[in-house]
């Protein structure tokens, strides 16, 4: 769509009007400060104040002068230097040109006042005299210089911290998206898996994992979209997919959950894949039958299995697990997950993190 010049200075026009009033009540403030400055006694009286209107309305000027001068080297330089690449350079070249600006307005400023104040003629130029009485406007100058260079130094490392922030959460939030998308294939994969060797050992139990299937694969869609996750959810999925895998495993499968406060949040499917860990690399028969219980300690819930691994791995891996879990809590808190193996358990703690306002 073409672009409307006529439009685009309208706006420019209407902004400097809007800025205008905020413009000339700063520079009253600034010319009244520096009369009270130099003759707070005139201020005492109507006479002190008439002899002072001369000066009081060339202070008025010349700080409407600098201030605006100012603003224009701020607006020219901020297009091509960064305080944030550049800042020894930026700071140099800001001070330079708005010093040589203030030099030169300040003495064409003094050079038209005593002129039309009848000071000198045209051929009694007393270039000197102006060039001395530049001393005050300069000093007002580097004023103006420290305010605006701070005013703008502020601003963009402001921008840019607020930049730097967008971009850690956008990274931060697809980084935490991709881990979540592993859990959804990761889950049919190896649901699919299990039932593929169910269903040459029993039609029936096949056809009651399905059915319990289709509605624990309910819960993990819903889950998927969620950063977090109330613990009881995820407790009551825990209990479901246990009972699912008992389905197939009978009583060579045994497990426990003892949870009487489920409150607070965990990564969603957290206690999935650590069940789903156990299940696969360790032994689970008659003979040794594999205990799961999960329980709670004040600030953790412990997920905690008999070690008893396999020899052999009869199930490709798809390398989605316990790393899984440890990448989500480094984004979600500054709180770690905690593994311990011994000779005959493998425990993991899972921090319950605040519940999300």
């Amino acid at each position: 769509m073409a672009l409307n010049p006529k439009k685009n200075n309208n706006k420019s026009k209407k902004a400097i009007w809007y800025r205008l009033p905020s413009f000339l009540l700063i520079n009253f403030v600034i010319a009244t400060i520096l009369m009270i400055f130099f003759c707070p006694s005139c201020f005492l009286s109507i006479e002190g104040l008439n002899d002072l209107f001369p000066e009081y309305l060339f202070s008025f000027f010349i700080s409407m002068v600098l201030s605006y001068g100012g603003s224009r080297v701020e607006d020219l330089i901020d297009q091509r230097i960064s305080w944030v690449d550049r800042p020894f350079q930026r700071l140099l070249l800001t001070v330079s040109l708005y010093m040589a600006y203030a030099f030169v307005a300040s003495f064409l400023v003094i050079f038209l006042y005593a002129w039309i104040d009848g000071q000198f003629t045209a051929d009694n130029i007393p270039w000197k005299n102006i060039a001395v009485y530049t001393k005050m406007p300069m000093t007002v100058a580097l004023i103006f210089m420290a305010i605006f260079t701070t005013w703008s130094w502020l601003g963009e490392w402001r921008k840019s911290a607020l930049e730097a922030e967008i971009l850690r959460n956008e990274k931060l939030a697809s980084q935490y998206q991709s881990l979540k998308d592993q859990l959804n294939p990761h889950f049919l994969f190896n649901s699919l898996n299990l039932l593929s060797n169910l269903v040459y050992e029993d039609a029936d139990k096949s056809a009651e994992f399905i059915q319990k299937l289709s509605r624990i694969y309910r819960y993990v869609l819903e889950a998927q979209k969620e950063e977090v996750i109330e613990l009881e959810r995820e407790v009551d999925f825990a209990t479901n997919y246990l009972e699912l895998q008992k389905i197939r495993f009978e009583e060579s499968l045994q497990f426990s959950v003892d949870i009487k406060v489920k409150t607070g949040m965990i990564p969603p499917l957290s206690l999935q894949l650590l069940l789903e860990n156990a299940i696969k690399h360790n032994i689970i028969s008659e003979e040794k039958p594999l205990f799961i219980h999960i329980f709670k300690k004040k600030d953790d819930l412990w997920i905690s299995n008999t070690f008893q691994p396999r020899s052999s791995q009869n199930e490709p891996s798809t390398g989605v697990g316990l790393q899984n879990i440890k990448m989500r809590y480094q984004l979600l808190s500054d709180r770690e997950i905690d593994v311990i193996q011994t000779e005959d358990e493998f425990l993991v703690k899972l921090p319950i993190l605040e519940l999300s306002t």
